[in-house]
């Protein structure tokens, strides 16, 4: 059986554990994760071992990317599970700081982000969400200084905002992104999932099925315009609200009148009942 990972809660015991990991010179994987693991997550640790030598899992649920009104307080924590999965996937190292290990009493700094942070998708909805991403990333890459960090593309804004800040800040750090882990049906794996009722989650997979449908339409030649409001015809009729359904430069993130205009990524994000659900594929 996989031995029990180390676990690091201070920064002493984080560098101690990381100067052993290091002894032969070995490289070193991260993934960033706030816990409530699934088989998304899974699949981040199982890239991130074919891309390092040791693994390092962070699970911090950052207050800093929650607004007043967003599920801080009741974002799922499943502490022994998350355990029991990375002790199963051989984890060497799980960072689990507290909140005051993370931002200490007169914590007063902040990464500002610009570029694919400011494209009116998630910071339009989520203004507050970059700036305590790229915060808490910064401090995860400077504290466990990997040589690569693997993120899921279901959070593909953010991957495009933590790849833009690592090369910007020249902190040595490659981020790789790893392809969305989706159920039978189609639907994104999200912590949040656990929010849904039958109902929604049955209706859930609404989002996958339009953005299909809107990719095999702008490859077929259709307006970018015409297509996306077709999608959000659909998606509305499902029951949910839609916040954005966007068709957008996979590298800028910038607006597109065409496929014409690059490689294009469908994002969107919407709500059904308390729950909000984001999602992206390549056209």
């Amino acid at each position: 059986m996989p031995s029990r990972p180390m676990i690091a809660r201070t920064t002493p015991a984080l560098r101690r554990a990381l100067d052993g990991l290091r002894a032969r010179k070995a490289t070193i994987a991260l993934v960033p994760t706030m816990g409530a693991l699934h088989d998304g997550h899974v699949s981040l640790v199982r890239e991130a071992k074919r891309r390092a030598r040791k693994v390092v899992v962070s699970i911090f649920v950052n207050p800093t990317q929650f607004a007043p009104s967003e599920d801080f307080g009741s974002y799922p924590r499943t502490w022994k599970a998350d355990l029991a999965r990375l002790a199963a996937e051989g984890v060497d190292l799980i960072w689990n700081p507290d909140v005051k290990t993370m931002y200490p009493d007169g914590f007063a700094s902040r990464i500002i982000t610009d570029g694919p942070a400011i494209v009116g998708l998630e910071d339009h909805f989520r203004p507050h969400f970059f700036g305590g991403v790229a915060t808490v990333v910064g401090k995860l890459f400077t504290q466990c200084r990997p040589d690569v960090a693997i993120f899921g593309e279901k959070d593909f804004q953010q991957l495009r905002v933590v790849t833009r800040m690592a090369a910007d800040l020249d902190l040595g750090v490659k981020v790789i992104g790893s392809k969305t882990v989706r159920e039978r049906d189609g639907l994104a794996m999200s912590s949040r999932n656990v929010y849904l009722s039958a109902e929604e989650r049955r209706a859930a997979p609404v989002l996958f099925r339009a953005m299909k449908e809107t990719a095999h339409r702008l490859r077929a030649g259709e307006e970018v315009r015409t297509a996306q409001a077709a999608a959000i015809e659909t998606i509305a009729a499902a029951g949910f609200a839609v916040d954005y359904f966007d068709a957008r430069h996979a590298e800028t993130l910038m607006p597109v009148s065409s496929i014409k205009d690059g490689p294009l990524r469908i994002l969107v994000a919407a709500r059904i009942g308390t729950t909000r659900l984001i999602d992206n594929i390549a056209v």
